[in-house]
Protein backbone atom coordinates (compact mmCIF):
# COMPACT_ATOMS: atom_id res chain seq x y z
CA UNK A 1 0.00 0.00 0.00
CA UNK A 2 1.63 3.23 -1.16
CA UNK A 3 0.93 6.52 0.58
CA UNK A 4 1.66 9.86 -1.11
CA UNK A 5 2.13 13.00 0.96
CA UNK A 6 1.92 16.44 -0.63
CA UNK A 7 5.01 18.34 0.51
CA UNK A 8 6.68 21.71 0.07
CA UNK A 9 9.42 22.27 -2.52
CA UNK A 10 12.09 21.21 0.00
CA UNK A 11 10.30 17.89 0.61
CA UNK A 12 10.36 18.82 4.30
CA UNK A 13 6.81 19.67 5.39
CA UNK A 14 3.33 18.49 4.53
CA UNK A 15 1.84 20.99 2.08
CA UNK A 16 -1.62 22.36 1.63
CA UNK A 17 -3.78 22.58 -1.47
CA UNK A 18 -3.18 19.03 -2.65
CA UNK A 19 -4.72 19.67 -6.05
CA UNK A 20 -1.93 22.12 -6.89
CA UNK A 21 0.93 20.23 -5.23
CA UNK A 22 3.94 19.47 -7.45
CA UNK A 23 6.10 17.80 -4.80
CA UNK A 24 5.20 14.48 -3.23
CA UNK A 25 6.83 11.93 -0.97
CA UNK A 26 5.68 8.38 -1.65
CA UNK A 27 5.96 5.89 1.18
CA UNK A 28 5.61 2.15 0.85
CA UNK A 29 5.40 0.81 4.43
CA UNK A 30 6.12 -2.72 3.19
CA UNK A 31 9.45 -1.51 1.76
CA UNK A 32 10.59 0.43 4.83
CA UNK A 33 10.61 4.01 6.13
CA UNK A 34 12.36 5.67 3.15
CA UNK A 35 10.24 7.74 0.79
CA UNK A 36 10.60 8.31 -2.94
CA UNK A 37 10.57 11.92 -4.08
CA UNK A 38 8.30 12.79 -6.97
CA UNK A 39 8.13 16.18 -8.65
CA UNK A 40 5.20 16.49 -11.00
CA UNK A 41 5.36 18.39 -14.26
CA UNK A 42 2.85 21.28 -14.33
CA UNK A 43 0.44 19.31 -16.56
CA UNK A 44 0.56 16.39 -14.07
CA UNK A 45 -0.63 18.50 -11.13
CA UNK A 46 -4.08 17.18 -10.28
CA UNK A 47 -5.70 20.57 -10.74
CA UNK A 48 -4.66 20.44 -14.42
CA UNK A 49 -4.34 16.72 -15.10
CA UNK A 50 -6.77 15.57 -17.78
CA UNK A 51 -6.53 11.87 -16.91
CA UNK A 52 -4.95 10.91 -20.21
CA UNK A 53 -2.21 8.29 -19.95
CA UNK A 54 -0.25 7.14 -16.93
CA UNK A 55 0.40 9.42 -13.97
CA UNK A 56 3.45 9.29 -11.64
CA UNK A 57 1.14 8.74 -8.67
CA UNK A 58 -0.85 5.88 -10.20
CA UNK A 59 -1.18 2.98 -7.78
CA UNK A 60 -1.30 5.17 -4.68
CA UNK A 61 -3.77 3.96 -2.04
CA UNK A 62 -3.79 7.13 0.06
CA UNK A 63 -2.87 10.80 -0.27
CA UNK A 64 -2.29 13.09 2.69
CA UNK A 65 -2.14 16.90 2.67
CA UNK A 66 -2.81 19.84 4.95
CA UNK A 67 -5.76 20.89 2.80
CA UNK A 68 -7.68 19.91 -0.33
CA UNK A 69 -10.72 21.25 -2.10
CA UNK A 70 -13.91 19.31 -2.71
CA UNK A 71 -12.97 18.85 -6.38
CA UNK A 72 -9.68 17.16 -5.43
CA UNK A 73 -11.40 14.97 -2.86
CA UNK A 74 -13.99 13.83 -5.43
CA UNK A 75 -11.31 13.13 -8.05
CA UNK A 76 -9.34 11.02 -5.60
CA UNK A 77 -12.48 9.11 -4.60
CA UNK A 78 -13.21 8.45 -8.29
CA UNK A 79 -9.66 7.07 -8.65
CA UNK A 80 -10.17 4.79 -5.63
CA UNK A 81 -7.72 6.79 -3.50
CA UNK A 82 -8.30 7.53 0.20
CA UNK A 83 -7.63 11.29 0.49
CA UNK A 84 -6.94 12.63 3.98
CA UNK A 85 -6.34 16.08 5.38
CA UNK A 86 -4.34 16.69 8.54
CA UNK A 87 -2.82 19.34 10.77
CA UNK A 88 0.39 17.27 11.00
CA UNK A 89 3.31 18.96 9.21
CA UNK A 90 5.93 16.19 9.45
CA UNK A 91 5.46 13.85 6.46
CA UNK A 92 6.87 10.72 8.13
CA UNK A 93 4.81 11.28 11.26
CA UNK A 94 1.69 11.88 9.17
CA UNK A 95 2.18 8.49 7.49
CA UNK A 96 2.90 6.73 10.80
CA UNK A 97 -0.15 8.35 12.37
CA UNK A 98 -2.31 7.39 9.39
CA UNK A 99 -1.16 3.77 9.65
CA UNK A 100 -1.88 3.82 13.40
CA UNK A 101 -5.33 5.31 12.69
CA UNK A 102 -4.59 8.45 14.70
CA UNK A 103 -3.95 11.06 11.99
CA UNK A 104 -4.56 14.53 13.41
CA UNK A 105 -7.67 16.25 12.09
CA UNK A 106 -7.08 19.26 9.86
CA UNK A 107 -7.26 22.72 11.37
CA UNK A 108 -10.41 24.66 10.57
CA UNK A 109 -9.79 27.00 7.65
CA UNK A 110 -13.03 28.85 6.93
CA UNK A 111 -11.46 31.39 4.56
CA UNK A 112 -9.32 28.79 2.76
CA UNK A 113 -12.30 26.46 2.47
CA UNK A 114 -14.41 29.23 0.98
CA UNK A 115 -11.69 30.04 -1.56
CA UNK A 116 -11.38 26.36 -2.55
CA UNK A 117 -15.15 26.05 -2.96
CA UNK A 118 -15.23 29.17 -5.11
CA UNK A 119 -12.39 27.89 -7.30
CA UNK A 120 -14.13 24.51 -7.60
CA UNK A 121 -17.22 26.26 -8.98
CA UNK A 122 -15.19 27.34 -12.01
CA UNK A 123 -13.03 24.24 -12.32
CA UNK A 124 -13.53 21.78 -15.18
CA UNK A 125 -12.58 19.01 -12.70
CA UNK A 126 -15.72 18.80 -10.59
Amino acid sequence: MKIAVAVDSRFAKVAGHAGRARHWLVYDPEEGPAAARIELEPAQVFHHYEGEGPHPLDGIATVIAISAGDGFMKRMQARGVDARQTAETDPGKAVADYLAERLADPKPRPIGSLICKTLDLFSKHK
